[in-house]
């Protein structure tokens, strides 16, 4: 598959830059960047959802110490940073963490990172669209590798989880009230604001528990709703989603390490632990459907094989089999904003308003009282023209 005919007519940058930030998590770096500024990052296979924070940032330029595609599988995120006209300089290496500092005012020119002064820092290699479908054909033919990768996952999944997967053994107590509800399991993964958005009706009538799995809780939080319960390693969600009041599950090690919790501690707050080998996505699947919910509703998250890919994780293949247990209770809003548009539009709206003032004016007008109304309005309207005309001259 070619890319799209305008990113080939994008000309290669030419002399760029702004301050540096510099971190080797994408996540955490996106969320201190400004626009116009210098991602510096450690990322190989940039995934879609990165790029697309990086797009979000305003990143000036992204550089990476590594290969943005390393021919696993042909991931998303370069693509998305050539469409936004973002530079994109590759595998500059892992030196660059030590001489460069966060806040140094950098020049890049082409495939070469300068100081101030024009010396080169480092180099690498500018990720045109040429060299990305280059590097991309030969990632879709290491596809099967990853196929059979996957599969052996899968099964060792499978057997180190048949308990929770088929009895619902491990599953933790929790105080929130879930059977026979509606749950919205939310996950700050592809186009989950436009599913949000086009869900709004659906979440004013159903009233649905609201679980945000991890940056899930702040995508509630900005669409403007009240996660009841966070799921997650605590990682990616901001003080004010655990402080919001929901109740906390720390997605833990299958050994019972739970990094989460220490942060959590730390804000005064309690939570939850839920050990699984899977993803955080598959323990709140889980975990709602042991506390029998009704109908699960995702929204952005992972669907189809490169998407599982592209999260980065082996443990994928564990959201495979929990999709199988889990069954006919989900329903996934994946891409309902892209096949789903409201037809009314603002003018429509207009319309209709000016349509009712006519009527109620009408109606006014038959009546004795509205008639009377009528001429109070014009004798006012009448004393506001004189008053504008004594006011002018």
């Amino acid at each position: 598959m070619k890319l799209p005919a305008l990113l080939r007519r994008r000309a290669e940058p030419a002399e760029v830059g702004g301050v540096a930030r510099l971190d080797r998590r994408t996540k955490n770096l996106t969320k201190r960047l400004h626009p116009g500024e210098v991602a510096i990052i450690h990322h190989s296979d940039l995934d879609r959802v990165s790029a697309e924070a990086l797009v979000a940032s305003g990143a000036g330029v992204v550089v990476n110490a590594v290969r943005s595609v390393s021919g696993r599988y042909p991931n998303l995120g370069p693509s998305i940073l050539l469409e936004a006209g973002i530079p994109l300089i590759d595998d500059v290496g892992e030196d660059v963490f030590t001489l460069v500092t966060e806040g140094d005012r950098l020049v890049v020119d082409g495939d070469r990172l300068l100081d101030t002064e024009g010396a080169v820092v480092v180099s690498g290699t500018l990720v045109t669209t040429d060299v990305l479908e280059e590097q991309l054909e030969q990632a879709r033919a290491g596809l099967s590798d990853q196929i059979d990768a996957f599969t052996l996952n899968t099964m060792t999944y499978l057997r180190e989880e048949k308990e929770l997967l088929l009895e619902g053994v491990g599953v933790p107590e929790i105080r929130t009230k879930i059977d026979g509800r509606h749950v919205l399991i939310v996950v700050r993964g592809y186009n989950y604001r436009g599913d949000l958005d086009v869900l709004r009706p659906y979440i004013s009538e159903y009233k649905p528990l609201l679980i945000g799995v991890d940056g899930g809780a702040d995508a509630l939080l900005e669409a403007g709703y009240k996660p009841n319960m966070i799921i997650g390693d605590m990682d990616s969600c901001s003080d004010a989603a655990l402080q919001s009041g929901a109740e906390l599950v720390v997605h833990a090690y299958r050994d019972g390490r739970a990094p989460g919790v220490e942060r959590v501690e730390s804000l005064g707050l309690s939570a939850v632990v839920f050990p699984v080998l899977g993803t955080s996505e598959d323990a709140a699947m889980l975990l709602a459907d042991s506390y029998g919910a009704r109908l699960l509703v995702a929204v952005g998250t992972h669907y189809s094989l490169v998407e599982f890919l592209d999260k980065g994780r082996e443990g994928m293949a564990s959201t495979f089999l929990t999709r199988l247990r889990v069954g006919s209770k989900l329903v996934d809003a994946k891409g309902v904003s892209r096949i789903y548009r409201s037809q009314v539009k603002g003018w429509h709206l207009a319309l209709l308003v000016l349509s009712g003032v006519v009527a109620l004016v009408t109606a006014l007008a038959m009546t004795d009282v509205g008639g009377a109304v009528g001429d109070l309005l014009l004798a006012r309207l009448r004393d506001l023209a004189y008053w504008i005309k004594e006011l002018l001259t």
